[in-house]
């Protein structure tokens, strides 16, 4: 183990369990050509073994003596290091068919999967180490707690699989909770059938700011009742009952709504 010390403000976990290490990488099966990005590789556990099976591998660390070890340990013709933070981090000048990995530092995990959602156009998979409440929220079906904004905005643009669960002592230092590695996979274009994501984000964002109130009362600003029935939504019923494609319908009628005012139709 490097006497690197892990920062709590970087969220740093260190991965170390070999066979968990083994079975990340069995599950992304890297193949030579693949242009992939490793989102904070700290101390190399899963850089070394993608690089034995890549040409060459981005990666994107913020802490400049990860970076400098980085720099030390692999030949910079066969990993570029991007050094900032992930959150702010532009993968679209990656290219296309980008495949993405990480062990996502905790305290940033939901921002950030907001953020990388954004360039699903340009990504083929992405392969991700979250806390397991984390991942239990985002593979959640309508009707629990756990099923909430994160879930319908992902599950709107991704494929998600939860693939194995992986134990606190697998880490240095071990983290207060469980993990697990969750796989998501864009969908593809012609199912994204929201007409203005933006509306689209709106009314999940509202629906759910207060999840314990009805939808008449959380839409009410955007949506009549009656409206909310026609289209077969209760408008009594709470936005952890609604699927994702009603989400979609609800805000679909509001972007028809919108564009019909603008053109006077």
């Amino acid at each position: 183990m490097s006497a690197h010390r892990a920062r709590k403000r970087f969220g740093q976990n260190f991965l170390i369990a070999p066979d968990v290490i083994a079975a990340i990488i069995a599950a992304v099966a890297p193949l030579p050509g693949d242009r992939l990005v490793e989102i904070g590789p700290g101390l190399g556990a899963l850089t070394g073994p993608l690089l034995a099976r890549l040409d060459r591998l981005d990666v994107v660390e913020i802490d400049r003596d990860l970076i400098a070890t980085l720099r030390g340990t692999f030949p910079p013709e066969r990993l570029t290091i991007h050094e900032g933070d992930a959150l702010k981090f532009d993968f679209a000048g990656l290219g296309a068919k980008l495949r993405v990995v990480g062990n996502l530092p905790y305290n940033i995990s939901t921002p950030l999967l907001f953020h990388l959602a954004q360039y699903a156009a340009q990504v083929r998979d992405m392969h991700f180490m979250l806390q397991k409440e984390v991942v239990d929220r985002m593979v959640a079906s309508p009707g629990g707690g756990e099923y909430g904004r994160l879930t319908v905005m992902l599950q709107y643009r991704f494929e998600i699989e939860r693939l194995f669960p992986v134990p606190a002592d697998a880490f240095d230092p071990a983290p207060k909770v469980d993990s697990a590695i969750v796989r998501m996979i864009p969908r593809p274009s012609d199912a994204l059938v929201a007409r203005d994501e933006e509306v689209f984000g709106r009314v999940v964002l509202a629906a759910f700011g207060q999840r314990r109130k009805m939808l008449r009362n959380t839409l009410g600003k955007l949506i009549a009742a009656a409206d909310l029935a026609a289209l077969g939504v209760a408008p009594t019923a709470r936005a952890e009952e609604l699927a994702v494609a009603e989400f979609v319908g609800i805000a679909n009628f509001l972007a028809a709504q919108t564009n019909s005012a603008l053109t006077g139709a």
